[in-house]
């Protein structure tokens, strides 16, 4: 007989939309969402928010949705420089689930990324995921040689370490319990969209990412101070969803300082809406 504990448990059970952002690096791109096709967990969908990519990525694409064991759709927005906030937004009215998971179409997640994420999945709380850099060099042989980093042993794991191929170690060979993970205190450690978790309602409680966000910077700080300033808290994924970065040339920041200043403000001034968000209001 079902008790009510197991039914609390079973509405709670998120229905997950992983929302991949791209720009013309199919290679990449195809290393992530390869590295979805042999999660432990296979129950969610990928969402490809295409920041206006050339045929090319649409081909990959294309090639990627007839192989792949769930649901793949592909949005697209025309290229008109960085806009990676409106991209988000787009796979977000796209997506189906009630817990989305963002993600950078240059982060190869572990084998068992979604269900990590699942796990940690808490109303009221979105979860900062972790990430572990890679070095230009062994970026660029992952790529060409297309070397499983779901199957690298601790020895090899060790050796990439000392060489400094990677930046982190232990949170590659540890997984910290689902315990003392939340905090009601605002953080400015860990604010990326590269690795973030978020429930659909919140999202929808400030209405999405901020798509006058133009440029690189700041748009997902903005998210997050955002949400906080609504009374949605923070939960640490390290130790636990840890993706692999792959390197890449820094972004032109001409925008950043501008961006910067408008997150403390609205920190500051606890503005929880955005001036051009998901849905226009």
């Amino acid at each position: 007989m079902t008790n009510g504990r197991n039914i609390e448990i079973m509405q709670q059970a998120p229905k997950i939309s992983v929302i991949i952002t791209t720009y013309n690096r199919p290679d990449a791109l195809t290393a992530t969402v390869e590295a979805f096709f042999s999660q432990d967990d296979q129950d969610f969908e990928i969402i490809i928010a295409d920041d206006g990519s050339s045929n090319n990525t649409r081909e990959c694409i294309a090639s990627l949705k007839q192989r792949s064991p769930v649901p793949l759709i592909h949005v697209w927005q025309a290229d008109q420089g960085f806009r990676a906030a409106a991209a988000r937004n787009k796979g977000t009215l796209a997506a189906g689930g009630n817990y989305i998971i963002f993600l950078d179409g240059d982060c190869m997640p572990q084998r068992n990324f979604i269900a990590q994420h699942r796990q940690l999945a808490l109303r009221g709380y979105l979860v900062s995921g972790s990430r572990v850099l890679l070095s230009a060099g062994f970026s660029g042989k992952v790529l060409r040689e297309k070397i499983n980093l779901q199957r690298l042993g601790i020895g090899e794991m060790l050796r990439l370490r000392l060489a400094g191929d990677i930046n982190k170690l232990l949170q590659l060979l540890f997984t910290w319990p689902n315990l003392g993970r939340t905090s009601k205190r605002f953080s400015w450690r860990r604010i990326k969209s590269c690795n973030l978790g978020v429930w659909r309602s919140d999202l929808d409680l400030v209405n999405g990412f901020d798509e006058s966000f133009l440029g690189w910077g700041h748009e997902d700080s903005d998210l997050v101070v955002r949400l906080f300033n609504a009374g949605v808290m923070r939960k640490d994924g390290a130790f636990a969803t840890e993706v692999f970065h792959l390197w890449h040339d820094e972004n032109q920041r001409d925008h950043e300082s501008d961006n910067r200043q408008l997150v403390l403000e609205r920190a500051a001034n606890k503005t929880t809406q955005p001036a051009q968000g998901l849905v226009t209001r």
